[in-house]
């Protein structure tokens, strides 16, 4: 291929991603999925090697592309099928996040996969919202192993019925579920076609192709990358069962374009749901590399290959089953990026930012309304880590997750709640020569009782400046007037006022005044 044609080749697989997400969203039942955008597509070549992602969600594309070769392997494929998972330890990130996959045929030969993954409010956990304070997986909801969900196109109705029936509104379930199905027959047909003007031959080529050219860039950006050894540790606040301070380090090899990177010295696993697999952890590091690469380098397989990870079994970053992992996903992988972050700092310090607000401040809660259950899960944003380019933004979501905030006017249709305030908390973002930018103030009256789950971070150490700046305000969780700690279940009764108050980011070089 030419450039032309490989751009032009780039650009349809990536849109056939961008369709799948169109699809899944407009035809979602929840709005985590409709309005907070909580999924995520790409498309995998017959080996289950990533081709494609639209973008949308780091932590979700990144683990994908980590562990997605060993769980086509482990199944035989015909047209019409679909398979559905959401074990951690078989390729998933945590029980909340449902993965479907199906395979790509034409005239009967493999040619990839199309795959899609989304966030669930209600996976069956005991406590609303699906992230509990948990310390195993068992605790976390139903876990469902690499299942055909669809076989020749006909639905596995008695598995489908046990599965729905695990959970505490059905009908709900069965419309994100149903969305996502529609998503990958809208994936398939799409490939199907384009495939059936070029052939197969120019569609492997093509494949072959953006993988050499995703390589031949990435190998030029880690080429930019100083030789050395690079460390840096960081800490979680703590796991949700009375540890604190768990380090995670980081040790960062650069040699002739290629990098290891080895988390060595990292606490091991614990008893709360910090723990996430290998895949999560692999994410993150896929995440920062990719950021320093040229932006028209293609969402492929051959971007990460001159990238090895290492992480010791049965630690903090690589659990063994059964071991707890909700909050793995999403606040742990947020620490990863800011280690890894900190060790290229050294290397390439007016590259890296400042730390972020490290958490997506978790916020599960549910209860009944009438004779129904609701279940309400979100993120919320913060600063971002100021960097040599300029300030920090405020009150966005930032690194492994991509959603947008729940519209508060969808929020209350769908709880028992006003949300009293959202706003900026004015500084919040460290100070430098460029400030971190302010994480919010987000404010919820509850109607009636419900239960409330926190799952955040950031609240005992502060976001780390860059380059001489100051760290930002570390968050904070009130109920009324006690103040809450960073992991928590609390009963909250019709009347009481929760605060959610995020990190603001780092800020980056020394600050200096101004002479009249």
């Amino acid at each position: 291929m030419d450039a032309i044609e490989l751009t032009i080749f780039s650009s349809r697989i990536e849109a056939v991603c961008d369709e799948m997400g169109a699809v899944l969203r407009r035809s979602a039942f929840s709005p985590n999925i409709r309005d907070r955008l909580d999924y995520s597509c790409a498309i995998f070549d017959a080996a289950g090697e990533l081709s494609a992602q639209a973008a949308h969600i780091p932590v979700h594309l990144g683990s994908m592309a980590f562990a997605m070769r060993e769980i086509v392997s482990r199944m035989e494929w015909h047209a019409g099928d679909l398979v559905i998972v959401n074990d951690p330890f078989m390729g998933g990130t945590h029980l909340p996040d449902v993965t479907m996959i199906s395979p790509l045929l034409v005239e009967e030969q493999l040619l990839g996969f199309v795959v899609n993954r989304a966030h669930h409010a209600d996976i069956g956990a005991k406590s609303p919202g699906s992230m509990p304070i948990s310390s195993s997986l068992e605790e976390e909801g139903v876990v469902i192993p690499p299942t055909y969900l669809l076989k020749a196109g006909e639905i596995q109705k008695d598995f489908y019925q046990q599965l729905l029936s695990q959970l505490r509104n059905p009908e709900l379930s069965q419309g994100d579920f149903e969305a996502q199905i529609s998503a990958n027959r809208a994936g398939v047909q799409r490939l199907q076609q384009w495939i059936a003007e070029q052939g197969v031959e120019g569609y492997q080529e093509g494949l072959e192709a953006l993988n050499r050219y995703a390589e031949q860039l990435a190998a030029e950006s880690l080429r930019a990358i100083p030789e050395g050894c690079y460390r840096f540790e960081d800490v979680m606040d703590d796991d949700g069962q009375g540890n604190h301070s768990l380090p995670i380090q980081v040790s960062i090899v650069v040699e002739q374009g290629r990098v290891m990177v080895d988390f060595s010295g990292t606490a091991a696993q614990t008893a709360g749901n910090i723990n996430c697999p290998l895949s999560v952890a692999a994410a993150a590091v896929y995440y920062v590399f990719r950021a320093l690469m040229p932006a028209q380098t293609p969402a492929a397989a051959g971007s990460f290959r001159a990238i090895s990870i290492q992480a010791t079994k049965g630690s903090l970053l690589h659990a063994r089953r059964p071991a707890a992992v909700a909050a793995g996903n999403v606040e742990t992988s947020s620490r990863i990026v800011d280690v890894v972050m900190g060790a290229l700092a050294q290397a390439i310090p007016q590259q890296m930012a400042a730390a972020s607000q490290g958490s997506m401040n978790n916020l599960a809660m549910g209860g009944r309304v009438g004779g129904h259950h609701w279940d309400y899960y979100e993120t919320i944003g913060g600063g971002m880590g100021a960097s040599q380019r300029g300030f920090g933004l405020s009150a966005v979501q930032t690194h492994m997750t991509n959603t947008l905030n729940t519209p508060i006017e969808v929020l209350e249709m769908s709880a028992p709640l006003r949300v009293t305030e959202y706003s900026l908390r004015r500084g919040s973002g460290g100070k430098g020569e460029h400030c971190g930018g302010d994480g919010v103030v987000r404010g919820f009256h509850f109607l009636q009782e419900s239960s409330v789950t926190l799952l955040t971070e950031r609240r005992l150490h502060r976001p780390w400046g860059g380059s001489g700046g100051e760290a930002g305000l570390s968050g904070e969780n009130w109920l009324d007037n006690l103040r809450l700690s960073s992991k928590c279940t609390v009963q909250v009764k019709a009347g009481q006022q929760l605060t959610i108050n995020t990190p603001g980011g780092g800020g980056f070089g020394t600050a200096t005044l101004k002479k009249n």
